[in-house]
C-alpha cells in the first residue's frame, strides 16, 4: 500500500510540474519578439588590379583600417622608366609642334632666296651657252654632241632654278594646316599614353576601401600579385547587424524601424538597435540557426542593424534580439 501511494505521490508531481511549466507565464512581454542569430560577416577580397611583385606590406592580421589607408605596394620600375621616355617622346612633339605654328625662320627663307637666285644664274649662263653652240653648230664648228650637251645642261638648269623657286614658296608658305593638326594628334596621343602609364603607376599601390579589420593576409613581400590573387581579406565592422529569422505568424508582428535589443552571453548590457531590412520571400534557414526546430522550416530573413557604439559584438557571434512591437518604437522599462 505505501508502495503505491509513493507512486502515486511521485505521478502527482511530475503532472504537476508539467503543468506549472506547461503554462507557466512567459517572460517575453505580449509587446516584445524574441528572435536569434548572428552578427553578419562581410568581407572584401583585396586585390591589386595588375601583378607584380610584392615589395611591401604595411598591415597585419587584426590590424584595424580606416578608408584610403595604404596597405601593400608592389614593384613598379618598369612602369616608372616606361614613363620617362613617354615623357621624352613628349618634350620632342612639342617642341616639334611649336616649330610647325611657328613657321621658318627668316634665315631659311634668306637661305633658299640665295638658292634661287644662284639657280637662276645658273640657267641664264646655261641659255647663253647653248646659244653659242646653236650659232656655231649652224657654222659646223661643233659637233653634234657637244650641241646637245649644251640642250642638255640648259634643261638642267631650268629644273634646279624651278625646284629652288618651289622651295622657296613653301618655306614661305609655312606647314600646312593638316600636318600640323597631325602633329597635335600625335602630342595628345603620346600624352594619353603617358596618363595611362602614370595610373598603372599609381596601381602599384593597394588602399583600404573603407573602414574594416584586416582578417587574413594572404600574400608576403616577394610573392607574385595578380588581380585573382587577393592580398588581404578584409572584414567590414560598419555597419554592423545581426540576421536572424521569424515565421510567417511572426512576419506580422515585425516592421522595418522597430527598435530591438541585441543580447550576447559576453556582455550583461544590451546592444540597441533596429530593424532595417525584412525579406520579401521566404527561405529555408541556415545551419548557423540556434533553434533546430526551425532549421528546416521556411522562414524570413530579418536584420536588425546595432548601434555598437561600444564595439561589443564580434563578426559571427551568435546574439538574441528583442524586437520591441510597440508602434512608438519606444522601449518598455521594466
Amino acid at each position: 500500500m505505501k508502495k503505491i501511494i509513493l507512486i502515486l505521490a511521485a505521478m502527482a508531481i511530475l503532472v504537476g510540474g508539467w503543468l506549472f511549466w506547461r503554462f507557466l507565464p512567459s517572460d517575453e512581454s505580449p509587446d516584445t519578439l524574441k528572435l536569434y542569430g548572428n552578427v553578419d560577416i562581410r568581407q572584401v577580397s583585396l586585390a591589386f588590379e595588375q601583378g607584380g611583385r610584392v615589395t611591401e606590406l604595411f598591415a597585419e592580421e587584426g590590424d584595424r583600417v580606416t578608408r584610403g589607408q595604404l596597405l601593400a605596394r608592389v614593384d613598379v620600375t618598369g612602369l616608372k622608366l616606361e614613363a620617362d621616355k613617354l615623357r621624352a617622346d613628349i618634350a620632342a612633339q612639342e617642341q616639334n609642334l611649336l616649330k610647325m605654328k611657328n613657321g621658318n625662320r627668316p634665315e631659311e627663307i634668306a637661305r633658299a632666296e640665295a638658292a634661287l637666285r644662284t639657280a637662276e644664274a645658273s640657267l641664264e649662263q646655261a641659255k647663253r651657252n647653248d646659244a653659242r653652240m646653236a650659232s656655231l653648230r649652224r657654222g659646223n664648228s661643233v659637233s653634234a654632241q657637244e650641241r646637245e650637251n649644251a640642250q642638255t645642261s640648259l634643261r638642267v638648269a631650268q629644273g634646279q632654278r624651278d625646284e629652288a623657286a618651289h622651295a622657296l614658296a613653301l618655306l614661305r608658305e609655312g606647314y600646312r594646316d593638316e600636318d600640323i593638326a597631325m602633329a597635335a594628334a600625335q602630342l595628345s596621343s603620346a600624352r594619353a599614353a603617358l596618363a595611362v602609364m602614370q595610373h598603372n603607376i599609381e596601381l602599384g599601390e593597394l588602399f583600404s576601401p573603407t573602414e574594416a579589420v584586416v582578417s587574413s593576409r594572404l600574400l608576403e613581400p616577394g610573392d607574385m600579385a595578380s588581380s585573382a590573387t587577393p592580398v588581404f581579406l578584409l572584414s567590414l565592422t560598419s555597419p554592423k547587424w545581426v540576421r536572424a529569422y521569424v515565421t510567417e505568424p511572426q512576419l506580422g508582428r515585425i516592421r522595418q524601424g522597430m527598435k530591438a535589443d541585441i543580447l550576447t552571453d559576453s556582455f550583461p548590457e544590451a546592444v540597441p538597435g533596429r530593424v532595417g531590412y525584412i525579406s520579401p520571400t521566404a527561405e529555408f534557414t541556415p545551419k548557423s540557426v540556434q533553434t533546430e526546430d526551425l532549421r528546416t522550416s521556411l522562414l524570413y530573413e530579418v536584420r536588425i542593424v546595432a548601434d555598437d557604439a561600444g564595439d561589443r559584438l564580434r563578426l559571427g557571434m551568435p546574439v538574441s534580439v528583442v524586437v520591441h512591437e510597440d508602434a512608438a518604437g519606444v522601449r518598455h522599462d521594466d
